[in-house]
């Protein structure tokens, strides 16, 4: 990439340069887009842009454009609660919520360097950590756009059951936010909780500066009107009908490269104050994109000169935020990437405008999410039938191996470690064309094995292809939806770890043991059903210092 492929663009506090290997065709593509009207049309909220297929979803869905002015009048009621609930000596803050509920709150609060306990765990040692440490100074904040999310209704009935065995009135610790009409805002409105209507026409992962995202950060101390202001500051150059629309640019180089082929985004932070920016554009654009064969992987990586940017990694697209990376560092073999500056509040709103335009490109309907269900009714179905655990193709030090899809069982009846295993499922990543990718998903409790995230490191070094890694559940409502319905060209590896000691679920059947192995199962079966390969890697030993973890470790090239 050199200096005659790159064009910058500035808007009110955003900055954005494109590097790109296509210029003619990326031309067409940005102008087909401005004389088409899509900015002003999602101004508008015209449904009509990604076409009849999507119209009805798109009808109830496009609110989140006028959020920079319609979420102020929020501000004012989050910032009294904050100050009533520090004047009770709440200054603890445990939010409850998976998904575009928990991402942007982890973000916004991070970004000022301000605790907040998230929650998007349905393991039980995550749950009793978060449910049974200072419970006298905390607050706990519930949030689910449908009020049914299983994960989030579970860990509301633990903090309830946890706060009534302390002598604590759940009402007053119990901040709920929700859609109107949800089931949560029933059960809210019964049990005497504070609530916060969110707008119904935002979807969850563009939710970010609606009351999904302003009440937790808030509570925690965030500046949630300067949020705010910096996406008002952008919001004018976003819905403009030109060339020079920073978030029109963004989603044709995103969408074009895409059709082209190259449609991994790696995403790497450039000095910017909100680190995690990266986790939060993760969900919007896989959960958005990744539908019908299509999609964009989002690969985030710990820096630019991360593995999975290889020079060697031509399907990749290289997009940094913050303000110290230049393209003259490093040249993505691709030819295709960005640099995106600015204020938290523009980016978050760009980032949203840019994603919708890129389904428009990719012809998808970037609002919907239809193989999420998928993993969910598959869950529901192992917690009815508790069906037997298959039996492991092999076990060593505690460490259990077991294959589905694709063929990959009977390709492993033969191994006889954990490293033989893992190298034939990095074989099917080889033979993908060039176009493959490598998921590792860990259902363990994040404290505890911090470790197991260095694995993407390790294997894309490894394997010079671009490889993500997620916390189970969590990612399903992330990179889950493209792992099914986007390319498949993905294989898979999955970390589960037997709990130490199971946590009931009041008014439940089941326990948070069941649902979090109940929910790992469901993802890997509905993964064999695509025909993708998926390996499952058990710790029945915890231990973070026993044999099992060690042996995995090893098996991953992990130095603990």
């Amino acid at each position: 990439m050199t200096a005659t492929d790159l064009a910058r663009v500035e808007a009110p506090g955003l900055s954005l340069v494109l590097g790109y290997a296509d210029e003619a065709g990326l031309r067409e593509t940005l102008d087909t887009l401005v004389t088409s009207g899509v900015a002003s049309g999602i101004a508008r909220r015209d449904a009509t842009l990604w076409g009849p297929e999507a119209e009805e979803e798109a009808a109830k869905r496009l609110a989140w454009i006028d959020l920079p002015r319609a979420s102020r009048k929020l501000v004012e009621p989050i910032l009294a609660l904050r100050d009533e609930l520090r004047g009770a000596g709440l200054d603890r803050v445990v939010l409850c919520g998976m998904g575009g509920s928990s991402l942007a709150p982890e973000v916004i609060c991070g970004a000022e360097g301000l605790p907040l306990v998230v929650l998007d765990a349905s393991d039980p040692d995550s749950v009793r950590a978060a449910a049974g440490d200072a419970l006298e100074r905390t607050v706990v904040v519930v949030s689910s756009k449908s009020g049914g999310t299983v994960e989030t209704d579970s860990q509301r009935r633990a903090f309830e059951q946890a706060f009534t065995d302390a002598g604590i009135d759940p009402a007053e610790r119990i901040v709920v936010v929700t859609d109107p009409g949800s089931p949560l805002a029933e059960a809210s409105a019964d049990a005497g909780y504070r609530t916060f209507l969110a707008d119904p026409e935002v979807g969850g992962r563009y939710s970010a500066l609606t009351a999904f995202g302003l009440v937790p950060s808030g509570l925690a101390g965030a500046d949630i009107g300067a949020l705010l202001d910096g996406a008002a500051d952008v919001h004018d150059a976003l819905i403009t009908d030109s060339p020079d629309n920073p978030a029109l640019r963004l989603g044709a180089l995103l969408g074009h490269a895409a059709l082209a082929g190259v449609d991994k985004l790696v995403l790497a932070s450039g000095g910017a104050t909100y680190a995690g920016l990266g986790d939060w554009i993760e969900q919007l654009v896989a959960e958005s994109t990744g539908k019908n064969g299509r999609g964009i992987l989002p690969v985030v990586v710990e820096g630019v000169d991360a593995p999975g940017i290889q020079p060697s990694t031509t399907d990749a697209v290289l997009v940094t935020y913050g303000p110290e990376f230049v393209f003259d560092s490093i040249s993505p073999a691709s030819g295709w990437g960005a640099v995106v500056d600015g204020l938290l509040g523009a980016q978050m709103l760009t980032w949203e405008v840019a994603t919708a335009v890129a389904g428009r490109v990719l012809g998808i309907n970037p609002f919907d999410q239809p193989d999420v269900e998928s993993a969910k009714q598959a869950a529901r179905a192992l917690l009815d039938e508790t069906p037997e655990e298959e039996p492991a193709l092999l076990a060593v030090d505690g460490l259990e191996v077991r294959a589905l899809g694709a063929g990959l069982t009977e390709e492993l009846t033969s191994a006889g470690d954990p490293e033989t295993a893992i190298a034939a499922l990095l074989d099917r990543l080889a033979a993908e064309d060039d176009r493959g990718y490598l998921a590792v998903m860990a259902y363990a409790e994040r404290a505890a094995y911090p470790e197991l995230a260095a694995s993407r490191r390790t294997l894309a070094d490894r394997t010079a292809r671009p490889v993500t890694f997620g916390w189970g559940p969590r990612f399903l409502h992330s990179t889950g939806q493209l792992h099914k319905g986007g390319p498949p060209v993905g294989v898979f590896l999955q970390v589960t770890v037997a709990p130490r000691a199971d946590l009931p679920i009041p008014g439940r059947p089941f326990g948070f043991a069941q649902l979090v192995a109940a929910q790992a199962a469901g993802d890997a079966r509905v993964l064999a059903d695509h025909d993708r390969p998926v390996l499952r890697l058990h710790l029945r030993d915890p231990s973070p210092d026993g044999p099992a973890y060690q042996r995995l470790l090893a098996a991953l090239g992990v130095t603990p």
